[in-house]
């Protein structure tokens, strides 16, 4: 979401909703949040997860998943749940995130949270992040995310 100081924010899931005329506008201004990230990563010569992602996963994940066009979850303004997605908060370890499938109270999202969590899966991956499926209290899933370890080539022999 874009803050009144006109901050760019990535959708959590714990926001209000979205107002219907401001999609096209919201979809312009994630697009550009992603390319932005994705230039901080060519300017600082990584190959996967950048040192800001890795210091904000909540946001950054929230980001990913938004841009993937993942729906987010949505509170009114009671803090009560007035829409079904995914909801991203900070993680238990330092530099990780756990993303959850929630909804209003019988709308569903306990029935569908593991499909939808494992298409949360491929979007969190192409862009460097790791996620793992679980099952937390009350029998509900969850992704554990935290930044892929890049493989390292085994060194040539010397001899």
């Amino acid at each position: 979401m874009t803050t009144q100081r006109g901050v760019f924010e990535a959708a959590t899931g714990d926001e209000p909703p979205l107002p219907e005329g401001d999609v096209e506008q919201r979809s312009r201004e994630v697009r550009a949040a992603l390319e932005g990230l994705l230039q901080i990563r060519r300017l600082t010569g990584g190959t996967g997860v950048a040192e800001w992602e890795r210091r904000q996963p909540v946001r950054a994940v929230a980001l990913v998943l938004e841009a993937a066009g993942i729906t987010p979850s949505a509170v009114d303004a009671s803090g009560a749940r007035v829409a079904t997605g995914y909801r991203v908060t900070a993680g238990e370890r330092p530099g990780t995130a756990v993303v959850e499938w929630v909804g209003p109270p019988a709308g569903g999202a306990a029935q569908e949270e593991e499909s939808a969590l494992r298409r949360c899966v491929p979007a969190l991956e192409r862009l460097g992040w790791e996620a793992l499926l679980y099952r937390g209290p009350r029998r509900r899933r969850f992704l554990e995310v935290e930044p892929l370890v890049p493989r390292r080539e085994p060194s040539p022999a010397r001899g």
